[in-house]
């Protein structure tokens, strides 16, 4: 059974583009948001040399999802100061520490692991980190200990407007709410969700485009097959996991390989369109 919780953002710099502590209750971490044009000013703060594990974002050049870089830092500010001299990409640092000290190097290290590791399988960013540290060698008790943060973590997230680390949630696949798309060598199932438009794993996108295709569409994807997203077939292109798209449009432009409005060209199984589902809703 899913606990309301509180999750408190103070602004200091009274702009909401600028620097953010987190806290949630019943919980002794902490979190910061800290944009890169203000660390210069902001690593002198109390939380920047403790211990923590930290997460570095930005756009990225080569797709729609956005750049990321996990890591850990003893203390934190020394490892933010490198990479301020010598990564391009971030526009931004998301970091936790614990209130009481109580993170240590092997915490940090296990919670660097297991951050990279859901976001290698979640598929929703680019990662800079080149590989996985493997988990260190701890107590079970340091376990527990670390795999609480861990979840605390992953609840601040979202609400942060970070969802990379997290897979798509199964969702009741309710009969009424289904959506089906259908085309030459295109077929697909999906869903209107919280997370956006949900296609589920098994749909099958047409491999060819057409000449108007937007580069935008060509490119992701391009993107999801380099990330096994998409796998090659014979004759189309199919889908290993639910995967999440920006828009209706965005994911039958990907499955029909053209571009596409996703309002009329998802139906129910009545034959439908989801525009005419949500004018009915309106009224």
């Amino acid at each position: 059974m899913k606990r309301p919780y509180t999750i408190k953002i103070y602004l200091p710099e009274g702009t909401p583009d600028g620097l953010k502590i987190i806290e949630k209750s019943n919980w002794n971490g902490k979190g910061v948001v800290c944009p890169r044009s203000t660390f210069p000013e902001n690593k002198k703060r109390e939380e920047f040399p403790r211990t923590g594990i930290y997460i570095l974002l930005g756009p990225s050049e080569q797709s729609d999802v956005p750049m990321i870089y996990v890591g850990q830092g003893d203390p934190i500010r020394r490892r933010l100061d490198s990479h301020y001299a010598k990564k391009d990409f971030w526009t931004r640092a998301v970091f936790f520490v614990s209130k009481d000290d109580n993170l240590n190097k092997a915490h940090v290290g296990y919670l660097e692991s297991k951050l990279i590791t859901l976001a290698t399988e979640a598929k929703r960013c680019l990662l800079d980190n080149q590989n996985c540290p493997a988990l260190p060698s701890m107590s079970e008790m340091d376990v527990a200990d670390a795999e609480g943060f861990l979840d605390e973590i992953l609840l601040c997230l979202p609400v942060l407007g970070i969802n990379e680390f997290n897979k798509s949630k199964p969702v009741a696949r309710e009969e009424k709410k289904r959506l089906f798309l259908k085309g030459p060598k295109c077929q697909a199932v999906g869903m209107e969700t919280p997370d956006g438009f949900l296609v589920f794993e098994g749909a099958r996108a047409r491999k060819e485009e057409t000449s108007s295709t937007h580069k935008y569409i060509s490119d992701l994807r391009a993107n999801l097959l380099e990330r096994k997203v998409l796998e090659e077939k014979d004759d189309y292109f199919l889908l290993l996991q639910d995967y999440p798209f920006g828009s209706p449009s965005t994911a039958a432009a990907v499955f029909m390989g053209r571009n596409a409005n996703g309002r009329t060209e998802w139906k129910d199984a009545d034959g439908k369109t989801l525009k005419e589902i949500q004018e009915a809703d309106s009224d």
